[in-house]
């Protein structure tokens, strides 16, 4: 099978949860390019407003114990449902004009993210386990892309002068009409395994890490690179919005390239490579000088970047036993997802005491810790 057609083979095995990927990036895509006016329309400096976007490290937390009870009791229902009440749950932080308001809705955009991450990502290891066909790094491309594409959008329509709720409204939309195609998606099968099993920790904990590094760099960039760009750098709204673009639309290649070539190459060696080029990419953004040369280093650190959580997540789920995948899941996430509590409050808090410039060179070295886990993850076998 050629590789237009294994990846269009691939596209139609993994089209069901690629929905809930889509909905999300395009409900995020659009936050990430909102930064700025957002941050201005509650009136928080860096700090603070680090520190509020660190309220989605418990809407997180709580999906993550959330996730495995609501798949085991309602199955499909639960990922349509969580997806449709993302779509809606962007209007409160796009109307917000007070921090603790726009926390709220952080916390909830963040729930409902945080379950379907979990659910979406465990649907597609359980049909790499039946179809024995790499599909992570594809179904994170079409996060990717969405992402990159409701970034574009969104800039277009704040160049128009159109406000933050109008505006997630019409992402919302699109998002609500992806919820719908989730019906009857089935869940987890647990013919195997007493409910409480799960995989062991030495498979939880250097995933888990890992995937901690991914997301860390990944949430930290899209949260902050359009105010690097235009504060920083001097660009104008579009420009700044084609920061987190650029970081998504350079993901969504790279997960593409993944997903062709992990079939050839050793996931671990694709890690390590790809944690390299994102400290490179990391690097040039922080010293670039003009928003073209923060595009450059946005881009080689999309393209690292994007395959690092789907290939790690890839080969947790190789090592978990069938039935216990939905609750490996969620345990690798819940030290995965952490990234997001850290990655955004220490980019605040960097960006307030050094500048932005300090704050993703910041980044360029926690692309590096990844190695570490990785070698111990590489230890355990596959199942």
């Amino acid at each position: 099978m050629t590789g237009a057609r294994a990846l269009l083979s691939d596209f139609h095995l993994a089209r069901r949860p690629g929905a809930a990927f889509a909905a999300m990036g395009l409900g995020w895509g659009s936050f990430a390019a909102q930064v700025p006016v957002l941050k201005a329309q509650i009136g928080a400096g860096d700090a603070l407003f680090g520190l509020i976007l660190s309220s989605a490290a418990f809407g997180l937390a709580c999906a993550m114990a959330l996730a495995p009870a609501l798949d085991r009791r309602i199955g499909g229902a639960a990922l349509s449902g969580a997806t449709l009440v993302l779509a809606v749950s962007f209007l409160l932080p796009g109307a917000a004009v007070l921090p603790l308001v726009f926390a709220a809705g952080i916390f909830l955009c963040s729930l409902c993210s945080g379950v379907m991450d979990v659910l979406m990502n465990a649907r597609v290891a359980e049909l790499e386990a039946r179809h024995k066909r790499e599909l992570m790094n594809l179904a994170h491309a079409i996060f990717s892309f969405c992402y990159a594409s409701s970034a574009v959008l969104t800039g277009f329509l704040r160049e128009a002068g159109a406000a933050p709720l109008a505006i997630f409204a019409v992402i919302g939309a699109i998002a609500a009409l992806l919820a719908f195609s989730l019906r009857g998606l089935p869940g987890e099968t647990q013919a195997s395994g007493p409910a409480g099993a799960a995989a062991p920790l030495a498979i939880i904990v250097p995933g888990g890490l890992i995937v901690l590094v991914a997301f860390l760099a990944e949430s930290s960039t899209e949260s902050w690179a359009a105010l690097h760009v235009e504060r920083t750098l001097g660009g104008e709204a579009i420009e700044g919005a084609l920061g987190p673009a650029m970081l998504g639309l350079t993901m969504g290649f790279g997960r593409i390239g993944g997903q062709i070539v992990a079939a050839r190459i050793n996931g671990a060696g694709l890690i390590a490579a790809a944690c390299s080029l994102a400290a490179a990419g990391a690097l040039v953004t922080a010293t670039a000088g003009s928003p073209a040369g923060a595009y450059a280093g946005l881009a080689a650190l999309g393209l690292g970047i994007s395959v690092v959580a789907p290939t790690a997540l890839a080969m947790v789920g190789r090592r978990a036993t069938p039935g216990t995948r939905t609750r490996t899941m969620a345990r690798v996430a819940v030290i995965g997802f952490s990234g997001f509590f850290f990655g955004p409050p220490l980019m605040g808090f960097l960006a307030e005491g050094f500048g932005l410039r300090l704050a993703f060179a910041a980044i360029a070295a926690s692309c590096l810790a990844a190695l570490l886990p990785l070698w111990a993850l590489r230890r355990v076998p596959r199942r």
